[in-house]
């Protein structure tokens, strides 16, 4: 048996380097800073994937696929998107052997390619919206990588839409910022923050940046997913320009919108403990394991019949699996408590002769975990547990996080809170306090909550008058 995890306590980021590749979610890469994405761990993405492909398709959203690679010209035609972009790109010069007349960048994100191809297809006020989004890799050349969270390359979502008019735009941006909240509480059961970026963390290129911002379980905060309204910057750049209802020629108005597979590393942050992962229901690739118990080939002869009914029986609306490798049970116990799978199974000869199984819940410890129930009507039983358990880890994740948030008095106290959680603070939103507020404490403006206590303040760090509160903290 491996030895155990390095205890959270002990040493957070090594903890969580091995879950990544105890649990087989991924594994590192010849290319620095690049990771390959075990089976397990793209299972997690699946559901990531599904959990979101059906919200966007239920808010009219269409999926689409654009180039990976873009003219480097087009980063151009936007000064602050290729300012904001310049340090992290990837750039082909060469292909087919032969120098390239013009370098390609390899896709950070697409605005550019898609503002080029919405140029062409609007014309008329008839044409919009265009409700596109993509589900793709991008690249991003990162200094200091962590599976999941900062890697070279990563998969993700990008949506992009044009839009006639300002105030459809600006609802588009908000909406989907309601959508990946949506997903991140009920699917993901992480609790976040909704809130505007500050112009110094916007998007570049972005009039405003949305996000969705969540308490890891270091207490450090991670950008969950962000939506941005671009105003007329990229329509401009890329001419994008059509015919409106009064035969005027209009540019358009777009929005753009991603969420990665850093999510996935939010889940092992935020739910998993010194056990290893804790994977809330809806997004585990198995939501059940069955481990058969037995001594010799009689006691199997008798419990794998049981056990394969109760396999049938569950697979009609769960995801589960039966191990039925050549492993002791206390080895298979502790496997599936690293992967996380929400319910364990156990079935014996005991059980087969009461008719009963027991059912190990991974989100609470020991005995305070188990019960035992009938073999009939099982499927219901297990559909009220998992449910039970998404609603606990949610909970868990909620009281974590608001009990790590404070409401500092002065500077001294924000200072103090920011090293072991969140601040939430009057703030001036000047550029120059928020570097300064950085420098000092390594915190940043997570988000200005769209939650507001209403009124004015003081700045904590400046003592100028405040019109917003600020989330502050310690960031990935």
């Amino acid at each position: 048996m491996a030895d155990k995890l390095t205890p959270r306590s002990e040493d957070y980021s090594k903890w969580y380097n091995e879950i990544v590749q105890r649990a087989e979610l991924a594994d590192y890469s010849p290319v620095r800073g690049s990771m390959v994405l075990r089976p397990y761990g793209y299972g997690i993405w699946e559901n990531q994937q599904a959990g979101l492909d059906r919200r966007f398709k239920a808010t009219g959203h269409q999926n689409a696929y654009f180039p990976l690679f873009i003219p480097m010209s087009f980063l151009e035609k936007e000064k602050e998107h290729v300012e904001g972009f310049s340090p992290e790109l990837a750039v082909v010069t060469h292909a087919g052997g032969e120098p390239l007349e013009e370098p390609l960048v390899v896709r950070p994100t697409s605005e550019t390619i898609i503002g080029h191809m919405y140029a062409q297809w609007v014309k008329s006020y008839r044409d919009l919206p265009i409700l596109i989004n993509c589900w793709n890799n991008v690249v991003r050349w990162e200094l200091r990588t962590r599976p999941f969270l900062r890697t070279a390359e990563f998969l993700w979502q990008e949506g992009h839409t044009a839009h006639a008019t300002a105030e459809e735009a600006e609802a588009e941006t908000l909406q989907m910022l309601n959508v990946y909240t949506d997903f991140a509480v009920n699917d993901a059961a992480i609790p976040v923050i909704q809130g505007r970026k500050s112009e110094s963390e916007k998007f570049a290129g972005a009039v405003r940046s949305y996000t969705i911002e969540a308490m890891m379980g270091d207490k450090k905060a991670l950008q969950s997913g962000t939506s941005h309204f671009l105003g007329q910057n990229f329509a401009k750049a890329f001419d994008i320009k059509f015919l409106s209802k009064d035969n005027q020629l209009e540019f358009a108005w777009t929005t753009s919108w991603g969420l990665s597979w850093r999510m996935l590393g939010g889940v092992i942050m935020v739910h998993g403990d010194d056990q290893g992962l804790k994977l809330p229901p809806k997004l585990a690739p198995i939501q059940v394991v069955i481990v058969p118990i037995f001594k010799n080939a009689d006691e199997k002869s008798r419990v794998m019949p049981v056990v394969d009914q109760l396999r049938a029986q569950l697979a009609e609306a769960v995801r589960v699996k039966v191990d039925d490798r050549d492993e002791t049970p206390g080895f298979k116990f502790n496997d599936w408590e690293m992967r996380g799978v929400p319910l364990r199974l156990e079935v014996g000869p005991r059980d087969v002769d009461k008719g009963t199984v027991v059912l190990a819940r991974r989100d609470l410890p020991g005995k305070e975990g188990k019960s035992f129930v009938p073999q009939a009507g099982l499927l219901e039983a297990v559909q009220s547990l998992l449910a039970a358990i998404q609603s606990n880890l949610l909970k868990r994740a909620t009281d974590f996080r608001d009990a790590n948030t404070h409401e500092p008095k002065s500077y001294d106290e924000f200072k103090a809170i920011v090293e072991d959680g969140f601040a939430r603070a009057w703030w001036c939103g000047r550029r120059e306090c928020e570097a300064e507020i950085k420098e000092e404490t390594k915190a940043t403006t997570r988000c200005i909550p769209l939650e507001q206590p209403g009124g004015a303040g003081v700045c904590v760090h400046c003592g100028r008058p405040a019109q917003e509160v600020a989330i502050f903290g310690r960031a990935y």
